[in-house]
């Protein structure tokens, strides 16, 4: 098998603030194959932005006081500014979650799509160079019928006449579009898409998912979605990592984790998804915990009805529940699934069996109780 396109392991972001070390990021590890759609989910504020712009080298003022990116087997944290600069955005590209704020507001469409296919992945220039690639005419031409191409590609019915439109002319489904064909203008291998659908409506969201899925298909593209809604990476990935307070807490390919949903915060956004059958969920009581005082346990222990004294103090490191399948959480046994816990797993923490397992077989996972409705939720 080819190397993996994305490897981040043991990644730890931090942040200083007034009150002290932010440990937003607390080694998280997850893999992206060549080809493959892969899903990090999770509600607001659980680190999966911080995640991906880390991957990105956009996070100036956080610091990674340990763990590795790699690129295509190159570990990018190595690389300089002017290397990392070189991949983003033509090998690396990511689509933001707000197509408004992504665009500039005094600059066409056309002129902000012209400038990333002449400037992206290029080393920064001094003043004088710039002005003078930017007086150059000979490649204009081609730059606007790649652009315009481009648009028709992303389904704009009208593209020459949204090339010489600014943004704030278009509707956001548009905007969406827009912001889709400029992530794609260079065939980049891999597309980080953060909530690409978060500011529109349901109807137009389902629409610019599947244009998404489909363009990415047609280029054999990696791509990492990111979304708090489980309904949404059904739908689009062939992996799911489930994220919370800044870890990983459930990883399974897709179809694994709907079958047999293990983590109780998994369980919980699960419940939390309306169903004809049971309405509007209750969602999950609590909050998120203080990211500059975090427990020395489980982060989810506050919030989880099937917490013991134990979990308070006692990591829940990830450990293997079934093939290809991990579980960070102590109701579970299991093989560490990463080597550096292996120490921890010598003095298993037994608080007993997830209740949900028919017969307790915690370590090769179970049948949740009922099937998975079609929409992502669960039927009881």
């Amino acid at each position: 098998m080819a190397d993996p396109i994305l490897e981040v392991k043991n990644l730890h972001v931090h942040f200083e603030t007034h009150d002290g070390t932010a440990e937003v990021i607390n080694g998280i590890d997850f893999t992206i194959e060549r080809g493959e759609t892969a899903a990090l989910v999770g509600e607001t504020g659980c680190g999966k932005s911080v995640t991906v712009k880390s991957i990105m080298g956009l996070l100036p003022s956080a610091t990674i006081p340990e763990g590795e990116i790699r690129y295509k087997g190159e570990d990018v944290l190595s690389l300089s500014d002017a290397e990392r600069h070189s991949r983003r955005g033509k090998e690396m590209s990511m689509i933001m979650q707000d197509p408004m704020t992504s665009l500039n507001p005094v600059l066409t469409v056309g002129e902000q799509m012209m400038d990333v296919l002449k400037w992206q992945g290029r080393p920064r220039l001094s003043l004088s160079k710039l002005v003078r690639d930017a007086l150059s005419t000979g490649s204009k031409a081609e730059y606007r019928r790649r652009a315009i191409e481009m648009l028709g590609e992303v389904e704009i019915s009208a593209p020459e006449r949204v090339f010489e439109s600014y943004p704030v002319e278009l509707s956001g489904g548009m905007r969406q579009r827009v912001l889709i064909a400029i992530a794609l203008l260079s065939e980049p291998d891999l597309l980080i898409a953060d909530e690409p659908g978060t500011a529109l409506d349901v109807t137009t969201e389902a629409k610019v998912l599947d244009l998404l899925d489909e363009l990415v298909e047609e280029r054999d593209t990696s791509v990492l979605y990111i979304t708090h809604d489980l309904g949404v990476a059904r739908e689009v990935s062939d992996r799911i990592n489930v994220m919370y307070a800044g870890e990983i807490v459930e990883q399974a390919p897709t179809a694994d984790l709907f079958a047999n949903p293990q983590h109780p915060y998994t369980r919980g956004l699960l419940e939390s998804i309306p169903t004809l059958s049971t309405g509007i969920g209750d969602g999950i009581e609590g909050h998120l915990p203080d990211y500059t005082d975090p427990p020395a346990g489980c982060r989810f222990a506050d919030r989880c009805p099937h917490a013991e004294p134990a979990c308070y103090d006692a990591y829940p490191y990830p450990r293997q529940t079934g093939p290809d399948h991990a579980t960070a959480c102590h109701l579970f046994s299991g093989t560490p699934a990463r080597e550096r816990h292996e120490s921890l797993a010598a003095e298993r923490v037994d608080i007993g069996t997830a209740p949900w397992l028919a017969g307790g077989d915690v370590a090769g996972g179970g049948d949740a109780p009922g099937d998975v409705s079609a929409d992502g939720g669960t039927d009881q």
